[in-house]
């Protein structure tokens, strides 16, 4: 750790714009008496011109329309085909760019574990490239090459989300901006200031007791820090849950997971503000926010198009679940063409643009109940009046069933039982513990016919 108000050269390359106020915020988060265990540094990294640069990408998002149709690519999309079949090694070696965005292969999460260097473009800005890496559901890691503007890029589309609901950030110079809260046995924890928010406070903290010196510390910390937005994933928010706070955000937006609608419920009772449910993947940013009026999530990128596709990688019939394939997006340094991205929705229209209804992380499982066939969505509704951050359902052969529900859920053990039970009949459903503390493959089936 960098003693108070030192700047040596790797933290200024971290903190490129930093003034004395910003490094008196770094101390402050990192010198509190009740601060956690920072196992990690990181920093916004971004120069003068791209703080500028950012604070006008957010005006120009806030508000700029999504101009297309399911099943209608807009006008930028062929142009950016040409291009990546231009500067991007893997199309490249594909020969002459297609006329038609159906026509290009999709690709899927396996070609970018192999070999992602291929897919970054001849001229991306090599030397300030960073990287990070993510493994899903599947447990499968995947590198991400990416940059401070891409990274910084990300708060746009949550401002966009907030906006909807009428909340604009406002914390600056001597505030906390955003805590991004974890909850797991390792998890790279750090302390930061946002440029484009006059230096505001930013925290990445992990709510698991090993990181801090008395687990009481946690509330006590969150209480001094006073953040505007706190993010994370149901995981760490049902940790969050449990803690004394008496200080609540604005608002609280989740990410990586799905919400389940008892647990949102939950949430916006105890810290009494909304709280967002936000889809957002590693290789693209945030994907879409949920909206209970519109029924599913809205899409947030103007520069994102959409397309739902079948196990073929033909469009699926409208109103059929497809999985979500993506082109475009605001990573420079990771253009994707048709990125089929392992999660499934059927693609509807509104007054704001395109919303995906019924998203499904991963590919869809049925489930052979007493009435025969069912999607897991009809699992889901079973399952959503009670404050489950994650869980697993499985389904043996013998067609007996198996929840598996994280340690914090089990007081709901016999209520989702029963509720299980009223599809599945009485005695079939048994109730075990879940000890993964990270994300899980949701539904899972042994039966024949599952996973058609």
């Amino acid at each position: 750790m960098n003693a108070p108000g030192t700047l040596d050269a790797l933290h200024r390359e971290r903190f490129p714009t930093l003034t004395p106020d910003g490094q008196r915020m770094l101390d402050f988060l990192h010198g509190h008496p009740c601060a956690p265990l920072y196992r990690n540094r990181s920093g916004n990294r971004l120069l003068q011109h791209e703080v500028e640069a950012q604070l006008a990408y957010e005006r120009a998002m806030a508000t700029a329309p999504i101009g297309w149709s399911p099943g209608q690519p807009p006008g930028w999309v062929m142009p950016f085909v040409a291009r990546a079949y231009a500067d991007v090694p893997y199309y490249r070696a594909q020969g002459a760019a297609p006329r038609r965005l159906a026509d290009v292969r999709p690709i899927g999460r396996a070609e970018l574990a192999a070999d992602v260097a291929q897919f970054v473009p001849d001229d991306a800005p090599l030397a300030r490239m960073m990287q990070f890496r993510t493994t899903g559901t599947t447990g499968n890691p995947l590198v991400i090459p990416s940059h401070p503007v891409v990274a910084a890029r990300y708060a746009a589309f949550h401002k966009r989300a907030l906006g909807r609901i009428g909340i604009a950030p406002s914390h600056g110079r001597g505030q906390v901006g955003v805590v991004l809260l974890g909850f797991q046995q390792r998890c790279f924890t750090y302390v930061s200031v946002t440029p484009t928010m006059d230096e505001s406070g930013l925290a990445k903290i992990n709510l698991h007791p090993d990181d801090w010196r008395h687990p009481d510390h946690r509330a006590t910390y969150l209480d001094a820090l006073a953040p505007e937005i706190v993010a994370g994933d149901p995981i760490s928010f049902t940790e969050y849950l449990t803690l004394p706070t008496a200080r609540p955000p604005r608002a609280l937006i989740s990410v990586s997971m799905q919400l389940m609608p008892g647990l949102r419920t939950r949430l916006e009772q105890r810290f009494g503000c909304p709280v967002l449910d936000i889809y957002s993947l590693g290789e693209v940013g945030p994907v879409g926010v949920f909206d209970a009026a519109l029924g599913g999530h809205l899409l947030l990128q103007p520069g994102l198009y959409v397309e739902l596709l079948d196990r073929d990688g033909a469009a699926a019939a409208p109103g059929v679940a497809g999985e979500i394939t993506v082109t475009g997006g605001f990573n420079f340094c990771l253009p994707l063409l048709r990125y089929r991205t392992g999660d499934h929705a059927t693609l509807a229209t509104s007054a704001e643009g395109p919303v995906l209804i019924g998203l499904s992380g991963r590919r869809p499982v049925r489930f052979l109940t007493l009435r025969g066939w069912v999607n897991n969505i009809d699992v889901t509704h079973a399952l959503e009046a009670f404050p489950i951050s994650h869980f697993n359902l499985h389904q043996d052969a013998d067609r007996s069933v198996t929840l598996r529900l994280a340690p914090a859920a089990l007081g709901w053990s016999d209520a989702a039982r029963a509720a299980l039970e009223g599809l599945f009949g009485t005695g079939a459903v048994r109730v075990q513990r879940l000890d993964a503390q990270d994300k899980t493959l949701q539904y899972t089936s042994d039966v024949a016919g599952a996973h058609e």
